[in-house]
């Protein structure tokens, strides 16, 4: 019989999710559909989407949804997010970016679409009765700009809006400029993590295990002080800084004002981190590739790098090979015969639970 991911409502009498979800094949396939197809993915950043003619095609998550999309900005400035699909044959319409296009064309047969996907034309289609219709246009797909209008979200069926997603943290830090923070590739990194991306996730949503894992990361940040705050679709872990380690120059008008706050660690549901720190932000990008296969992605942004070496922002790459290692040997555990559940920290993985809690929902188990 399928293990059921009842999670209760309250912490103190919750177990976690049976070993089976981070095993089972028929959990990873129900994920995709019932969790990544109905959830907001980032993919990307409008600064290289800036000029009329632009064509970019992508895979939306990779290795999991595999949908193939194309992100375009026609000459009245108008950003589209259409299927990369021929409505004719099923070929991929878009193979490789553009800067100059003025419309869309696949090479199969010549079918010829606008930039915003409206059918414009096909060869050798005489005769057949009524053509073209609704049907022979690019589907379109619902896509959502944050962050002073810098970042682009996408969603196949969304469970809610992207503003409804990530309104606690507009509220919270959206005085930082975010129009002027700038991608800085040389910092970028992927992780192949041997794991199931939840795994990482619940890892991430903890700060308990980081006296015993991070002992860089353990001296930047005042671990008595370390603390939660759970919304409905995401949740913030705070650090404080301790010491005479760097944190933010807060405006006056910020809930945090008088606090020393080194980091926002924001999760995002499902597979989502936004790093804040006092040099700007690190986006991770949690990417399924299987039951036990995971890509994380690590994209800084960058603020102010006079201060890129300081504090919980520095040395980002040792603190993620220490959680890789951690992770990768959790997987290992997990699928022993005598492990199926845990139980919750109330003090230290309310993160955690209200993950599993969202799991359950969003899977129709809660």
């Amino acid at each position: 019989m399928k293990p059921k991911l009842d999670v209760h409502p309250d912490i103190s009498e919750a177990s976690t999710l049976p070993a089976a979800f981070y095993k089972s094949a028929e959990f990873y396939e129900r994920s995709k559909e019932k969790i990544f197809a109905r959830s907001w993915q980032w993919v990307g950043d409008t600064d290289e989407l800036k000029a009329p003619g632009t064509v970019k095609p992508l895979t939306l998550l990779e290795g999991c949804l595999d949908e193939p999309i194309v992100i375009t900005r026609d000459y009245d400035d108008r950003l589209h997010v259409l299927s990369n699909v021929c409505t004719h044959r099923g070929m991929l319409v878009a193979e490789s970016g553009d800067q100059n296009a003025r419309y869309l064309r696949c090479r199969y047969h010549g079918r010829r679409f606008g930039m915003d996907g409206c059918f414009q034309a096909m060869p050798e289609f005489e005769g057949v009765r009524n053509f073209p219709s609704e049907k022979d246009n690019l589907p379109r797909i619902p896509f959502a700009l944050w962050g002073q209008d810098k970042w682009l979200f996408v969603c196949l069926e969304p469970l809610l809006s992207l503003d409804q997603l990530l309104k606690p943290i507009q509220e919270r830090v959206g005085w930082m400029p975010f129009s002027q923070f700038y991608f800085d590739p040389s910092r970028a990194r992927d992780y192949l993590v041997r794991a199931n991306w939840a795994l990482y996730c619940d890892n991430y949503l903890e700060g308990f295990h980081i006296p015993y894992i991070h002992a860089s990361l353990g001296a930047a940040i005042d671990y008595g002080s370390y603390s939660s705050e759970i919304y409905e679709w995401c949740n913030l872990q705070l650090g404080i800084a301790s010491g005479g380690e760097g944190c933010f120059d807060l405006p006056k008008d910020s809930p945090d004002y008088g606090m020393r706050i080194a980091a926002y660690y924001y999760w995002v549901f499902p597979n989502l981190m936004l790093n804040f720190y006092p040099w700007g932000l690190s986006i991770n990008v949690v990417r399924p590739l299987g039951p036990e296969l995971t890509k994380v992605s690590f994209l800084p942004y960058v603020w102010d790098a006079s201060r890129l070496e300081q504090g919980a922002g520095a040395a980002l790459d040792r603190v993620e090979r220490e959680d890789e290692v951690v992770v990768e040997a959790v997987q290992k555990g997990v699928k022993s015969r005598f492990y199926d559940r845990g139980r919750y920290s109330v003090k230290r993985e309310q993160g955690v639970h209200h993950f599993h809690r969202l799991l359950a929902r969003v899977l129709g188990e809660d």
